[in-house]
């Protein structure tokens, strides 16, 4: 598929599931695969969008690609945003989990959801750009749960 790119703006987020829907359907992913990675893209752009663009005073474009590797559907996420690898996130461990909503940290969840819901994640920071890999296993066949 073509990269789609488009500004790193909240309205830029339709589009972009659209794409990765489109990508999940031609790959062949089954639907919870294709659910978890358009949960897992979803997230990874609102942030860049809402963290890395809007709270930095920056704005920027974002690019997705999704290319049909043999056995799976690798998308990839670029920005010009800070510099943020998402495996250096703090994650929210089981007793984090088991807190009642009320008690718990404010964000850092998504991130977790996004990295345990896809069967790869990669991040590198490349030419003045965050480039993230999300990578999931093709074929309809049904896929065990995630996390």
């Amino acid at each position: 598929m073509d990269p789609l790119i488009v500004p790193g703006t909240l309205d830029s987020l339709g589009p972009i599931r659209t794409y990765v829907k489109a990508a999940a359907a031609s790959a062949d992913l089954a639907d919870d695969a294709a659910y978890a990675l358009m949960l897992a893209v979803d997230e990874l752009a609102t942030n860049t969008v809402t963290h890395g663009y809007q709270d930095s005073g920056l704005s920027g474009d974002i690019m997705v690609t999704a290319e049909m590797a043999p056995e799976e559907l690798i998308v990839t996420i670029e920005d010009t945003a800070p510099p943020y690898d998402p495996r250096a996130h703090r994650m929210p461990g089981e007793e984090d989990l088991q807190k009642p909503l009320e008690e718990r940290e404010i964000g850092g969840l998504g991130v977790f959801l996004a990295m345990g819901g896809v069967d790869r994640f990669g991040y590198e920071r490349v030419n003045d750009r965050n480039r993230v890999l999300l990578a999931m296993k093709r074929g309809k066949s049904s896929q065990p749960p995630r996390g």
